[in-house]
């Protein structure tokens, strides 16, 4: 089946009744190349690899997430704020629409793991984490605990450099997202987020022991990251699940 052509992805939706509000703080962004053949089989149904000039990436992403909150109500000062780090893959329905797929998403609290998993069936994992900030070296370390694979673990360590004035179109592709396509409902779909457009530096890779990708279901990467990126971080507004991303009926 031929790959739709992508919605241009160039300014965020507009999410006016939030179904969770939380803001993503201190980021790290790392990024392999891979080939689109090798990420197929992890994606949901109806949807594909988004590639640029023929090739799509993995993401290794580290943050705090902080003060999560359901329906517009404040966000939750303890259990809705917690560190994470996910390994993402990039994607594209059959609408055009352009998204990540979230192949693990670890973090640090065990009742939003619960309530990921249960609610929005996402690959949300309890580990032991924490992030440290010396100067302008962020650390960045996860030791998984459930459901595994157990032991499964990250360490990043990146410094932060110069703001980015002018992304490249590179990353541009890895940023510009504004949604995520996950299997909700019996079938895959798409859930919007809102936020202002990232505040970009790019990063000093110091230190990168992980093996969180190959549990997720890829080779452990060997080559030196295309891209290392870190953010201060944005306020979000995730939406409701859209209509079902597969192909749609005549």
């Amino acid at each position: 089946m031929k790959k739709p052509a992508p919605i241009t992805a160039d300014a965020p939706v507009s999410v006016r009744v939030p179904l969770l509000t939380q803001e993503w703080l201190d980021l790290c962004f790392i990024h392999w190349a891979v080939e689109p053949d090798a990420v197929a089989g992890l994606l949901p149904e109806g949807t594909f690899a988004d590639t640029l000039d023929g090739v799509t990436y993995v993401g290794l992403v580290a943050f705090r997430m902080h003060r999560v909150g359901w329906l517009g109500l404040p966000g939750v000062p303890y259990l809705g704020s917690f560190p994470e780090t996910n390994v993402r893959l990039y994607s594209v329905d059959a609408h055009g629409r352009r998204g990540v797929v979230f192949l693990s998403m670890d973090a640090s609290r065990l009742v939003p793991v619960a309530m990921g998993r249960l609610g929005f069936r996402l690959p949300y994992l309890w580990s032991r984490m924490a992030v440290t900030t010396a100067g302008d070296t962020v650390t960045y370390t996860s030791a998984r605990r459930w459901p595994g694979p157990r032991g499964a673990r990250s360490r990043i360590s990146v410094r932060t450099g110069e703001r980015v004035e002018e992304p490249t179109e590179l990353e541009h592709f890895l940023t510009a997202r504004w949604g995520m396509h996950n299997a909700f409902f019996g079938g895959a779909a798409y859930l919007p987020n809102d936020h202002p457009r990232w505040p970009l530096h790019r990063g000093e890779l110091l230190a990168c022991e992980e093996d969180l990708i190959h549990a997720a279901g890829l080779p452990a990467p060997h080559d030196a990251p295309v891209s290392v990126l870190c953010s201060p971080g944005v306020p979000v507004r995730l939406g409701r699940p859209a209509r079902p991303a597969g192909i749609p009926t005549p």
